[in-house]
């Protein structure tokens, strides 16, 4: 048994053995046969067959071009596919002893982490259902036994060069989708700030309450990617205000009846300014403009909706809006101290607010704080004049 270069100018090197070794069900050449010395390594073929000998035919046919693993069954060979690194490609039997062909790739295709493995079978069965139902498991391709080492290496390399195109495929349309995702989350965020500003005097009112809004959800116990469409769509809450005359927005007295019925078509407008998207965070920021002055005991603004006939975000950013506004200095009124806003919210308790919510709330409210603390209003780049 010995070491030997495959040829006179490559940097790759195969020990030559005479007999594989066989054990714990797996069919492996110790040491490996390909040994790849230089930075491009050759895709891993998985093969898969519970009768050694086929085993042998197939790596025989690609160890000159691929590096080869084997299992003998199918526990094995899903052991093997999850892996790290994962192999390239599964050929795969379908009549096996204990767990079929089939369900191997059914619970490949199953798993997230394996379903990208393009799989091929290869088996001594005729065409027909078994072909149909591998395929439509998600296999690309079927070859029959006895196998033809050119038709499985031309087999091979069309899936394999398939399988890269479509990861690169897919990996530029991740791309460019995050980033259309960010550049519409910008859009987003600047627009919530650009209606803050008009009776704020920083803009960073949309930063805390979205904030104060993604802690309450997060503890709520809802999913995570929502609570992140919560946090990107909160902001958007107040956008109607752009629509609202300066004479009422930036009054710094009380609103007359008719100035306050104008201002509560705020949420309308909003609604009006985001219309009706296909992306879930412009729909969330939809309902939450149109909602968060509705109150849970069906008083609020603009429809009268009473608890849980109120979106869940738009429950949610109202005890954030409300807390941080009493706590924020307004062209109508001084800050209140926390102590202060949050006696008065607490009486408010099944009234304006959903009260599951506002016990979370209040049981948060040292972070609540940080969040304040972090984001205040002499932190702010420049103030208005």
């Amino acid at each position: 048994m010995s070491w030997r270069p495959i040829n006179q100018v490559s940097s790759e090197y195969r020990l030559q053995t005479p007999n594989p070794t066989r054990f714990g069900g797996v069919y492996l050449e110790w040491p490996p046969a390909r040994i790849v010395m230089n930075d491009t390594s050759p895709a891993t073929i998985l093969v898969v067959d519970d009768t050694p000998e086929n085993i042998d035919i197939l790596s025989d046919t690609l160890r000159p071009t691929y590096r080869v693993k084997a299992a003998l069954n199918g526990e094995r060979a899903l052991a093997i596919a999850g892996t790290t690194p994962k192999p390239d490609m599964i050929l795969l039997d379908i009549m096996m002893a204990g767990m079929d062909g089939l369900e191997v790739c059914r619970r490949l295709k199953a798993d997230p982490n394996t379903a990208s493995i393009p799989v091929i079978f290869v088996t001594a069965l005729a065409y027909g259902p078994h072909e149909e139902t591998g395929l439509s498991l998600g296999a690309v391709d079927y070859l029959t036994k006895p196998i033809s080492p050119p038709i499985v290496l031309a087999r091979v390399k069309t899936h394999l060069a398939l399988a890269r195109q479509n990861q690169e495929l897919e990996s530029k349309v991740r791309e460019r989708t995050d980033e259309l995702t960010r550049s519409q989350l910008e859009i987003i965020r600047r627009l919530g700030r650009a209606a803050e500003y008009r009776d704020n005097e920083t803009g960073l009112h949309v930063i805390r309450m979205s904030h104060y809004a993604h802690l309450i959800a997060r503890a709520h116990g809802v999913e995570a990617s929502w609570c992140e469409c919560l946090l990107n769509a909160a902001p958007m809450h107040d956008v109607g205000k752009i629509g609202i005359p300066d004479a009422i927005l930036l009054k710094p007295g009380p609103l007359s009846p008719d100035e306050w019925a104008t201002m509560k078509q705020h949420p309308v407008i909003g609604a009006d300014i985001i219309g009706n998207q296909d992306s879930d965070v412009m729909r969330m920021s939809r309902e939450i403009a149109l909602g968060h002055h509705e109150k849970w005991d069906g008083s609020g603004y603009p429809y009268g909706l009473k608890g849980t006939e109120i979106p869940l975000s738009a429950r949610i950013v109202a005890i954030a809006d409300v807390f941080d506004a009493l706590t924020t200095e307004r062209p109508y009124k001084h800050a209140w101290s926390v102590d202060a806003a949050l006696s008065h919210m607490i009486e408010q308790d099944g009234k304006h607010f959903d009260p599951d919510l506002f016990k979370i709330f209040l049981k948060l409210m040292p972070s609540i704080l940080e969040i304040k603390e972090r984001y205040r209003e002499e932190l702010a780049p420049f103030r208005k004049s």
